[in-house]
């Protein structure tokens, strides 16, 4: 097999699997059983699969989700997309160049009638929001029908293979988001009230109050009294030169290769985004043995949550703040990224240019929620209901339990006994979704006795399971129980279990019980492909990742309990103990500025904003300073938003290209939607009972 499979993950266990014979552009490769045309392709070193018809530039992965059509190929004869279409024993896979030619058609045609079912609820997407309102109408005697359009519930549970943050009550705090899909998904199927159909995408709400669904490829027709639109969110993207190379994709795309197909997608990466999307994926890279080059961040400090971004500082990686990518060089793929700093109006200054070999250009800056779902709905006349990220992006945490309030919502709008929803539910829910809030300073013990927690988590974020799972109570919440800051005060025994289930691993532990003048600390590690032993020296940094010596390692703790978090003990001097938080894994050569010139580092040509029908910003700039307000003339004139996106990407550069020209967007009309929200083969429609 080719090389670009992970062999061995700190989180993910690595099973061996049925290899499958396939063809690309008639070369014999192996794929594995269950896994999709794309990830193959991806596993075997192959990261082009076309060329556009338009201008020749080079098409391959971008969303991995199915709402585009970047990835297509031709799949024994018929164009598929190759990120939702899995691999078949001696399927014969070709590149797209150009627009592809149709099939031959078959004379006989196979008509069938097409299934009508009814549901009392209708939920779309089967991600932590869905599978909490599915159990609850489930445990109230709702009939519910779950649809998700993925072989495996769980949405983006699956690729989050961190402990997650939140409370250890309400939404599994400690625990890694793969395992929470796996047990939400298991109380789901377990429910004779849902039936749950995978691989099954919805296409579109009609106006008489019905939902048309592909499962499996077979076409079916659902009449639901409600809907709940749990689909989640879509990535947004960024104008930038470069922007179409292959090698540039979203968070959600990459953590699909890595964390759920164990592919290695890449070798050098570049992360574009500080939110919580784009700072976990940079440790998830790490984990899979990949070399994070940097990440930037337009605002002068990262959305996400401090401790994640002092995580990725404490292993090596830079974040530069106040600084935006100029631009992705290269022919066909990318070769390096350029940045800048930016000034309070967020322009690049002149002379601060950087730039960074890398063959990938993750960009992670912000999500947006999939509404049309909803709106479609209300349109028809049918009651809806909206949970999780597609209601409000926040964190799963919250998606959970608000998925959990609305399920109940549900089940006493369908008329069902259910039990009084508390108000303190809703205040969790407000809480579970609050924004990283005011920072503090790490409180240290004074003395140099005994042993002891330090807790370097110094931002109000809902997370509190450092306080639950401390068997003498001695870890206390300051304010609020799930949102307020962690403080040690009472006795420690020194069992490392606050250390070991810290979902920010921001806590270490001081034992002074041996020697006082050069005691233990227990440091949290989740990395160890990068492998630590007994004996080895370690550069142990500070909560900002600045360098404090290097020291010996004196054990190396795994044990099932810890759920995959090792604990490193090292030997340091008492004076610096308390301030060491980590140790550096990835060398500062991984990071170094490069002078080679790259090709295509001089486009001249100005940033893309649709990237299935390939129209520039300059384009559609131009027909807005003529007076065009109107999205629908826009895509008559340019055909943005004619692609098979749909619109999903272009429609929000569009609109900064508005306000950037100092057009209100309630003076811009809309693009009008219709039918459908996915591309979908003509023959389904015809052979409603039949696969084929």
């Amino acid at each position: 097999m080719a090389g670009n499979r992970i062999k061995e993950h700190p989180i993910l266990p690595v099973e061996d699997r049925i290899n499958i014979p396939f063809f690309w552009n008639g070369a014999l490769l192996q794929a594995k059983e269950g896994e999709v045309i794309s990830s193959a392709l991806f596993a075997n070193g192959i990261k082009v699969f076309g060329h556009h018809y338009k201008d020749g530039s080079a098409q391959g992965i971008y969303c991995a989700n199915g709402q585009c059509a970047k990835c297509t190929v031709i799949a024994n004869g018929v164009p598929v997309k190759s990120c939702m279409t899995e691999v078949t024993e001696n399927m014969k896979v070709k590149s797209v160049e150009g627009l592809p030619q149709l099939p031959e058609v078959n004379a006989e045609q196979n008509l069938s009638e097409i299934a009508h079912l009814d549901y009392e609820v209708l939920i779309i997407g089967g991600g932590p929001a869905g599978l909490s309102a599915a159990i609850q109408l489930g445990e109230n005697n709702v009939k519910t029908l779950l649809v998700d359009d993925k072989s495996k519930l769980g949405g983006k549970l699956v690729l989050q293979t961190h402990k997650f943050f939140g409370s250890v009550e309400d939404s599994y705090a400690g625990t890694r988001g793969n395992d929470i899909g796996k047990f939400l998904a298991e109380k789901v199927m377990q429910n004779k009230n849902i039936d749950v159909w995978i691989n099954s995408t919805a296409l579109y709400v009609f106006k008489d109050k019905k939902v048309g669904i592909i499962k499996d490829g077979v076409y079916k027709i659902v009449k639901p009294k409600i809907i709940l639109n749990a689909a989640g969110a879509r990535e947004k993207f960024l104008r930038f030169k470069g922007n179409t190379l292959s090698g540039i994709y979203g968070a959600g795309a990459f953590q699909t290769l890595v964390n759920r197909d164990l592919v290695k997608p890449t070798e050098r990466l570049f992360i574009v985004g500080g939110g919580n999307v784009g700072l976990i994926a940079g440790y998830h890279a790490l984990q899979a043995g990949i070399e994070v080059v940097g990440l930037v961040e337009a605002m002068p400090r990262c959305g996400g949550y401090k401790v994640h971004a002092d995580k990725l500082k404490r292993l090596g990686i830079p974040i530069y703040t106040s600084h935006t990518v100029l631009k992705a060089n290269g022919l066909e793929a990318v070769e390096s990224v350029t940045i800048a700093e930016i000034n309070d109006k967020f322009q690049p200054i002149a002379g601060t240019e950087k730039t960074f070999e890398c063959d990938t250009v993750l960009i992670a800056v912000g999500l947006e929620s999939v509404s049309e779902f909803a709106q479609e709905a209300e349109a028809a006349g049918i009651k809806v209901f909206a949970a999780g990220d597609a209601l409000e992006i926040a964190e799963a945490s919250s998606a959970m339990f608000n998925g959990k309030i609305v399920g109940l919502k549900i089940a006493k709008e369908i008329g069902n006994k259910v039990q009084d929803i508390p108000d303190s539910w809703y205040e969790k829910a407000e809480i579970l979704k609050s924004e990283p809030g005011r920072m503090n300073s790490v409180k240290v013990p004074l003395q140099n006795e005994g042993v002891m927690p330090i807790i370097h988590c110094v931002q109000e974020i809902p997370c509190n399971p450092c306080s639950t799972i401390c068997p003498t109570n001695s870890i206390k919440m300051q304010g609020d129980p799930i949102l307020g800051l962690p403080e040690y005060e009472g006795k420690c025994i020194g069992c490392g279990k606050c250390v070991a289930i810290c979902p920010g691993l921001a806590i270490t532990l001081v034992d002074f019980r041996k020697d006082s003048n050069f005691p233990l600390v227990t440091l949290p590690y989740e990395v160890f492909n990068h492998i630590i032993k007994k004996g080895d020296s370690v550069e142990c940094v500070d909560i900002d990742g600045n360098a404090l010596g290097k020291f010996p390692v004196e054990s190396v703790l795994n044990v099932k309990v810890n759920n995959r978090t090792q604990l490193i003990k090292v030997k340091v001097p008492a004076e610096i103990s308390k301030k060491i938080v980590s140790f550096i894994i990835q060398e500062k050569d991984v990071s170094a500025e490069t002078k080679k010139e790259f090709a295509g580092s001089h486009i001249s040509d100005e940033e893309m904003v649709c990237l299935c029908e390939r129209v520039t910003a300059k384009e559609v700039r131009d027909l807005i300073r003529k007076g065009i307000h109107d999205l629908n003339q826009i895509k008559a004139i340019t055909r943005a938003g004619m692609g098979p996106c749909g619109a999903k990407s272009c429609d929000n550069l569009i609109k900064q290209l508005f306000r950037q020209e100092g057009i209100p967007l309630r003076e811009v009309e809309e693009n009008t939607r219709r039918p459908l929200f996915v591309e979908i083969p003509l023959g389904k429609f015809a052979a409603g009972g039949n696969d084929e």
